[in-house]
C-alpha cells in the first residue's frame, strides 16, 4: 500500500514562508517524478511543482519563482519550499508520484494523502 503523508502547512502572514514535506513509501518515490497539488475551496485541484528523479523541476506559472521543489531520495521525501506567500495560495496541498500522458501533461500515479492545509491570511 503506497502511501503519502504531507506535513508542515499553517497559517502565515502574506509575504512569509513556508516549508511543507511529503514522506512516500520506497516504491513509489524510487523510479517517479513527485508532484505538488493544491486545491482550494471551491477550485480543481492543480499540480503547482513537479520534480523528476533526476532533479529536473517544472513549476505552474502562479507560483514561479517563489515555489522550490526539492526531494531528498534517501530520505524518500519531496519538500515545497514556499516563499512570497500571497493570500490566493491558500489550499490544501498534496504530494503525488506523477507521470506524463502522450499528451505532455503530468497525472498523478497513487492513492492521496491527507494533505496540509496552507493559510495565508493577515
Amino acid at each position: 500500500q503506497v502511501q503519502l503523508v504531507e506535513s508542515g502547512g499553517g497559517l502565515v502572514q502574506p509575504g512569509g514562508s513556508l516549508r511543507l514535506s511529503c514522506a512516500a513509501s520506497g516504491s513509489i518515490f524510487s523510479i517517479n517524478a513527485m508532484g505538488w497539488y493544491r486545491q482550494a475551496p471551491k477550485k480543481e485541484r492543480e499540480l503547482v511543482a513537479v520534480i523528476t528523479s533526476g532533479g529536473s523541476t517544472n513549476y505552474a506559472d502562479s507560483v514561479k519563482g517563489r515555489f522550490t521543489i526539492s526531494r531528498d531520495n534517501a530520505k524518500n521525501t519531496v519538500y515545497l519550499q514556499m516563499n512570497s506567500l500571497k493570500p490566493e495560495d491558500t489550499a490544501v496541498y498534496f504530494c503525488n508520484a506523477v507521470r506524463l500522458d502522450f499528451s505532455g501533461n503530468y497525472y498523478p500515479l497513487g492513492s492521496w494523502g491527507q494533505g496540509t492545509l496552507v493559510t495565508v491570511s493577515s
